[in-house]
């Protein structure tokens, strides 16, 4: 979600930044979809979260999920009213916010159904630590990357979905690690391929809402602070 959205947002409650993050890749989906094939220099590109082989792209995930895990399993009741990165969310909104997105996503990963909108109970930290677990399990299964899954709006390719989830993990995560306190350290790979995701969105999702206005960072920058200036984080944000 935007981290420049106006408080006035806050109407939108915990609706699912999924949505709004998948109608920023239409612009690419034709080139992910079955039976198509991205440009050459794509393919040949490990680090392209679109066309990364299903392990590099899981173990990404399962890193963010880790770290997303171990900051919602540590997040007291006194900090739930705490003011997030993400402006129009107070850390307990958040933490809704990402569970719901989660358990969409584990159930994208799986090919199951997704429930109608408001028919998921509200999120704990903790639940929020149990969807992290099962969001990343449920990606670990090579065949969960292929063909089509239903996520967000509708029917989309499952790699774009697997896309989606780990810049949720990586940007939400940090927005709660921020709030609360606690580190979030990415390692190398898996930064890069973060920002990839992100600047391969980014025109589109601050069009329709979904990033704020970019946040300049140095040009030698961590990858990370890349990923994050570029969907309107600023990387020294501390409340």
């Amino acid at each position: 979600m935007s981290a420049g959205a106006s408080p006035s947002d806050r109407e939108s409650g915990s609706r699912s930044d999924a949505v709004h993050a998948t109608h920023a890749y239409a612009h690419i989906t034709d080139k992910t979809s079955p039976g198509s094939q991205a440009p050459a220099h794509e393919r040949e590109n490990p680090m392209n979260p679109m066309t990364a082989p299903h392990n590099t792209l899981h173990s990404a995930l399962s890193q963010c999920a880790g770290i997303v895990t171990a900051t919602a399993s540590g997040i007291s009741a006194e900090q739930l009213g705490n003011r997030t990165p993400c402006e129009k969310f107070t850390v307990a909104e958040l933490l809704d916010h990402l569970g719901q997105t989660l358990s969409s996503s584990a159930r994208a990963a799986r090919k199951e159904s997704q429930p109608g909108e408001g028919s998921v109970p509200g999120m704990s930290a903790e639940t929020v630590a149990q969807w992290a677990e099962r969001a990343a399990a449920a990606w670990s299964a090579p065949e969960a990357y292929e063909g089509t899954t239903h996520f967000g709006p509708g029917e989309m390719p499952a790699g774009f979905a697997a896309t989606i989830t780990l810049e949720e993990l990586a940007l939400h995560g940090w927005d709660l690690a921020r709030a609360t306190g606690r580190p979030f350290d990415l390692g190398e790979e898996t930064a890069q391929l973060v920002l990839n995701a992100v600047e391969e969105i980014a025109e589109q999702a601050r069009a329709n809402g979904a990033f704020g206005p970019p946040v300049l960072v140095p040009a030698d920058a961590p990858a990370f602070h890349k990923a994050l200036g570029a969907s309107g984080r600023n990387p020294a944000w501390s409340g």
